[in-house]
This record gives C-alpha cells, structure tokens and sequence, in this order.
C-alpha cells in the first residue's frame, strides 16, 4: 500500500518536462521585431521625417501588424525605447550625405584633378602691384615645389622656364606658356617679360619667370658695349635697380630653387648684383618661442634657397672638360662668403652629361649646368657633306657636336631641379595657398623694406 504512492510521484515530473514543448511557440515573437527597422527603413528614405514616431506602434503583440503600423503616424505615445535612437542617428547621416552620395556630378567633381594652366598669368604686374588670380589655380596640400629665375636681358629665362614646365623644344616657341622674346621686340631692343608671371603644373611645381635684371653697372656696360636700351629703362638708374631688386630680394625668400641664367660667361656685375639683393633680402620669420638671444640661432633658422647657375647658349669649347673645371672654380671663389646654397645639389657629372670623368673631377663642384644654343639641333641634322676626294662613308656620319643634344640636356637639367630638397620656406609646413599669402605678405614687405630704402638712398 505504502509504495503505491511513489510509483504515483513520477509522473508529475514527466508532466513538468511536457509544458515546454508548448511554451516554444512564443520564440517567435522574437524576431518579429528585426522586421520592424527592415519595413520602416523605405519610408525614411523617401525623406518622411515621421517614419521615427511610427517605430513605436503596438507592443509585442503580434508580428503581422509592424507592416501597417506607418500608416497611423500618430502613435507616439508608447514604445519608442530601443529603436528611435537608432533612427534619428541614421536620419541625420542620411539627410546630408544621402544627397550628395547619390548625386554622380558632386562626386565626380571631387575627384577631377585641379584646373590645367594653358599659359602664364601675373602675380606681380608691371606696376609692381600684387595680383590676386594666382590663387584660383592652387590646392590646400604641402607637396608643392616653387622655381624662380634671374638672369640679364636676353638670355632666354623665358625659354627655360617653358622647356622645364610644360613645353618641349619641337613645339612652336610662339605656344610657349611663357612667351619668349619675339623679333619686334628684340628690335626695339625691350623685354618681353614684364614683373613676375605665375605658372603651375599638374605636378604642383610653381614657376616664376622674372623681368630682366638692370642695375647700374648692367647699364653702363650695356651702353659702353653700343647695346641698344629701351625706353622704358631711361628711368633713373636707382628706380630701375630698385625694382630688379625687389624681385631677386622676394625669389630668394620664397622660392626653393632660383636659377640664374646667362648666355656668357661671365659677368662680375651680376655676381654683386647677387650678393646685394642676398643682403637686402627679407629675414626669414622665426616663431614667437624662438629668442634671438644668441647670434649662431639667427643664422641656423634663416632661410635660403638653392642656387642653380645655367650658362645658357654654350659652346662646344664650353664642354671641355678644362674650360668646365675653370668655370666651377670661378663661381666658386666669386660666391665664397654667399650664403645661398649654390653647390652641393646639382652635378653635370652625375647625370652622364661627362660619362669619361671620374666624380671627383671636380674640386668644388658647384651648382652649373650648361645648354647649347636650341637652333643648333637643326644645324646637327643636316651636316656638312665631305669633300669629293674624301670617303663617301663619313659623309653619313653625323656631325660632331662634342655634347649632348639640347633635347636630351633638357631633360637632364629638369630632372636635376625637380629632384632637389624642398627645405622648409618658413617655421611653419605652408600648402599651396597658405604659399600665396606668405608670398603676398612678403611682396610687401619687400616693397616697403627700410634696408631697400636706405641702399636706394645711399645711391642716389
């Protein structure tokens, strides 16, 4: 009898496993509410700014009703706890970048490269005022290269410049991005090139093409030597020195390379020349920290660009390897006590312009290329036919140059200029416009230099 009762006690454990089975049906409830975002997700993106308020329709109940729940936009009474954050964050995202994600014209224009300059503008005018439309054609990024040149009338700076920006020597010298000097021009005995023009390449390499250097030395050996002098330059001599000056003052504090040009060598007034707007030149800003209590600070942070000389139209004598030895010696002894950086950067021996001279040729290699005259190339293509007694097999040999093409020395000299440091213009990394407002400031500074002034008027 007594047993009985414990055989009756297990099946109310057995009945305990059994309600489970039934409880399951409730699981899916669950994921109905995963449906809720994935329905509610159409009518936010039509813009509808309720679609939040709709999210909190009726509780858990059931799942089929989440689908008709936007049409009563109405309920916002209850439910609103977990998915109206998440709402309103992807709301705001979507309402400002939506539109301009889904518009392919914004996008496109975001990724086009920067507007190609076809021809050169003016940054400073022939009034010697700044010009503001440079800008325009700049970027808001640091890797920028800035090349300025120097160099007496004629001696074809602009030439140089087109050839290393964006010209080669087959191409019509009157489509140059900087117009060369034309022959009415070279008649009247003027220059082509007035202030500073502006031009920048797709490789974020700035270019400045100058007017041509005049000081009174240049002047008095211009007019001892019968050269004929434009009108423009029958100014006072301290004016026109001035402003040639100004410019060699302001390349030298804004520009990384400078190149000078001269088609003879060479000229001891444009060494002073050299030397005097190095003087006059803007010191470089220091940051307010920096104290300038001792003298070696001062000279550690001014700034100084690299120096670059180009003897433009030389000879075949020019190329020897003598006469070239003479010459780095020369530049060398005239720029002792210059602190530009005028050696150390660029080597003609480097490059294979000399392959049968050892690297340490040179003593003191400075910073000069050398650049036959450009119409030689046509001379080299049709040489001098032999003689009738002579061997018909060197009438097609071509003819001796005793250098490198100018095509080929071209190429050279610009992979040797763009391939130089970019030290750092001031105490700050400075991006293509933030160079222009430096640029600006430094114009006028220069324009109103107390030590310009003071020179002018020992002068006069």
């Amino acid at each position: 009898m007594q047993k009985t009762p414990i055989i009756l006690s297990k099946p109310p454990a057995e009945r305990s496993k059994q309600p489970p089975p039934p409880a399951a049906p409730a699981a899916p409830p669950a994921p109905a509410p995963l449906e809720k975002p994935i329905v509610l997700m159409k009518p936010r993106e039509e813009g509808k700014g309720p679609v939040a308020s709709t999210s909190a329709s009726t509780p858990e109940g059931t799942a089929p009703p989440p689908p008709a729940a936007p049409a009563p936009p109405k309920g916002e009474k209850e439910g609103q706890r977990p998915t109206q954050p998440v709402y309103q964050i992807q709301n705001r995202g979507m309402g400002t970048a939506a539109p301009a994600a889904m518009d392919p014209v914004v996008g496109q224009a975001k990724l086009l490269p920067p507007e190609r300059m076809k021809h050169s503008i003016k940054l400073v005018d022939d009034q010697m005022n700044w010009c503001d439309s440079a800008i325009e054609y700049l970027l808001d990024q640091t890797d920028v290269l800035v090349v300025g040149v120097l160099g007496l009338q004629g001696t074809g700076k602009s030439m140089v410049m087109s050839l290393l920006s964006a010209n080669t020597p087959e191409e019509d010298q009157r489509a140059y991005v900087f117009r060369a000097q034309s022959a009415e021009m070279k008649e009247r005995g003027g220059n082509q090139t007035s202030g500073i023009d502006f031009f920048i390449t797709q490789e974020r390499i700035v270019f400045l093409d100058t007017q041509p250097i005049l000081s009174p030395s240049v002047l008095d050996h211009l007019i001892n030597n019968d050269r004929k002098l434009p009108p423009e330059y029958s100014l006072p001599h301290t004016y026109v020195e001035m402003q040639s000056l100004q410019i060699a003052a302001f390349l030298f504090t804004v520009c990384h390379v400078v190149i000078v040009v001269q088609d003879w060598f060479t000229d001891l007034s444009l060494y002073r020349f050299l030397q005097t707007a190095e003087m006059v030149k803007p010191s470089t800003p220091s940051p307010s920290h920096e104290s300038s209590s001792s003298s070696g600070s001062d000279e550690g942070t001014e700034y100084y660009p690299h120096l670059v000389f180009l003897q433009n139209k030389a000879r075949r004598e020019d190329f020897c390897p003598r006469k070239l030895q003479q010459m780095h010696l020369m530049i060398d002894q005239l720029m002792a006590h210059s602190h530009l950086r005028y050696k150390g950067t660029l080597s003609m021996l480097q490059c294979n312009v000399f392959p049968g001279l050892p690297p340490d040729f040179l003593d003191s290699e400075v910073n000069l290329f050398l650049v036959p005259f450009m119409d030689s190339e046509a001379e080299s293509e049709n040489p001098p036919r032999a003689g009738p007694g002579s061997s018909p097999l060197f009438s097609l040999l071509p003819g001796y140059r005793g250098h490198p093409s100018f095509q080929s020395l071209v190429s050279k000299l610009r992979s040797q200029v763009m391939s130089m440091a970019r030290p750092q213009l001031s105490h700050t990394i400075l991006t293509e416009k933030n160079w222009f407002h430096y640029a600006a400031r430094i114009w006028d500074g220069v324009k109103k230099s107390s030590a310009l002034a003071e020179y002018s008027r020992l002068l006069a």
